[in-house]
């Protein structure tokens, strides 16, 4: 049984910035994105402040976004990384399976790094985060870093759009031809 405090808050700025942009893609008819609500049962409410100081999740998660991007399905799982190092240990093994399986289904699944020390949104396709997993698998680093990364997944803020994932995706599909 997993707990949650407020450790859980991490990453919380860019859970809204997404939303934000699901909010901004939705309304143009590019796309149809929604949070995945996580279940939790709370141990502890603070009642004069009206929240939750402890609770423990009831299941594991899968992702933290799913939906339709024109007709594709797709899947994503946002995390935040202070440093130039992304430990592998912050997507969990169910997690991977869930994306996996989804491709499997001809879905699109991908991650949505935030790297903050550098300000940098990164789109990491399903394939990138495999090859890496199967490294740590075989003994190799438990992380990767950014110079291992293809920027050309770097995500550019433009437009008006916080977190232009659509631009990863589209540069995904086009890689998969």
């Amino acid at each position: 049984m997993s707990t949650w405090n407020s450790r859980g808050l991490r990453g919380s700025t860019l859970e809204e910035l997404v939303n934000r942009t699901n909010e901004q893609y939705r309304e143009k008819g590019l796309a149809l994105i929604q949070k995945v609500p996580t279940p939790i049962t709370p141990i502890k409410i603070d009642k004069e402040h009206r929240h939750i100081t402890l609770a423990y999740f009831e299941q594991k998660s899968t992702v933290d976004y799913i939906g339709v991007v024109q007709g594709i399905p797709v899947c994503f799982d946002a995390k935040e990384c202070r440093t130039d190092a992304f430990p592998l240990a912050n997507v969990h093994p169910h997690q991977i399976q869930f994306m996996k399986d989804f491709e499997r289904q001809k879905g699109i699944a991908f991650l949505l790094l935030y790297f903050s020390g550098r300000d940098l949104f990164y789109y990491l396709k399903l394939s990138e985060l495999l090859r890496f997993q199967e490294r740590a698998d075989q003994g190799g680093l438990k992380r990767f870093r950014l110079e291992e990364l293809d920027m050309e997944y770097a995500l550019k803020q433009n437009r008006g759009l916080f977190v232009p994932y659509l631009e990863g995706l589209q540069k995904d599909l086009l890689s998969r031809d």
